[in-house]
């Protein structure tokens, strides 16, 4: 092979393990983001817990599963509240500023008022892995605020949109004083108007101490409810918030909660 074609092959050669290992190294640091927050399952918080629980729930000894709803409140949502008090349960409301605590004030005040456990979900819905620090701390402080100015109380939960959180987050979240609770069941209602449908993907996903994922503001989910609340009961599971799921352990801030 003559002398320049030597070289060519070796500049290629070269410029390919460089590429590799360019990609390697994006995707190590990408794995390392993900994957060192602090993480644990509600059974764990349990089973490190001492002490009593208050309520007549204890989910160390009862089936539950926590039900929880995503992105109000919205114009649907009272008669989701209506539901739930007829059928003498509470849920957990990760609640979203724009468009929603803003423009539902009184709603957000009736879920707290009715003993429903409010959460954070960010002021605009910001994905906070793909914005910087000091704009995530202003989504969920600016969240933090509304809820305390409308119900009188800061929330200790909040729920990262679609989930995503890594290390910067989770330092974030601790700094606030928020746990972040993700979830096992999805019904995907945002993308089906079908309630039975939403119905029949909750129950095939849910276990003891899971987590389901709803959103109120979806027109065929809150039809569902009721039927989920029915064959969930009929399969022997008590029906619990975050905070219940979790007792007698306590929030932690930072900590990502995830069946």
């Amino acid at each position: 092979m003559p002398l320049s074609a030597r070289r060519r092959r070796s500049r290629t050669l070269v410029a390919v393990a460089t590429a590799v290992a360019a990609v390697l190294a994006v995707a190590l640091a990408s794995a390392l983001t993900v994957t060192t927050y602090d993480h644990t399952s509600p059974r764990a918080a349990r089973g490190k817990a001492s002490g009593s629980v208050a309520g007549n729930v204890d989910c160390r000894k009862a089936k539950c599963v926590a039900l929880t709803f995503d992105g109000g409140p919205s114009l649907t949502t009272p008669r989701l509240l209506d539901i739930l008090k007829r059928e003498h349960l509470h849920a957990t409301f990760f609640v979203q500023g724009k468009g929603h605590i803003a423009e539902y004030p009184d709603i957000l005040r009736r879920i707290s008022a009715e003993g429903h456990e409010i959460g954070n979900h960010t002021w605009n819905h910001e994905v906070l892995t793909r914005i910087d620090a000091d704009e995530a701390r202003q989504e969920l402080t600016r969240t933090q605020d509304a809820i305390e100015r409308v119900t009188g109380t800061r929330p200790v939960l909040m729920r990262p949109p679609q989930g995503r959180t890594n290390r910067n987050v989770a330092d974030v979240c601790e700094e606030l004083r928020l746990a972040q609770v993700l979830w096992s069941v999805t019904a995907k209602d945002y993308e089906t108007t079908d309630s039975a449908l939403i119905t029949k993907r909750v129950l095939d996903q849910t276990d003891r101490d899971g987590v389901i994922l709803l959103h109120d503001l979806h027109k065929g989910t809150v039809p569902a409810v009721p039927g989920i609340i029915k064959a969930l009961r009929q399969r022997g599971y008590t029906i619990v918030t975050v905070s219940q799921l979790l007792a007698p352990a306590k929030p932690r801030p930072g900590m990502v909660y995830r069946p």
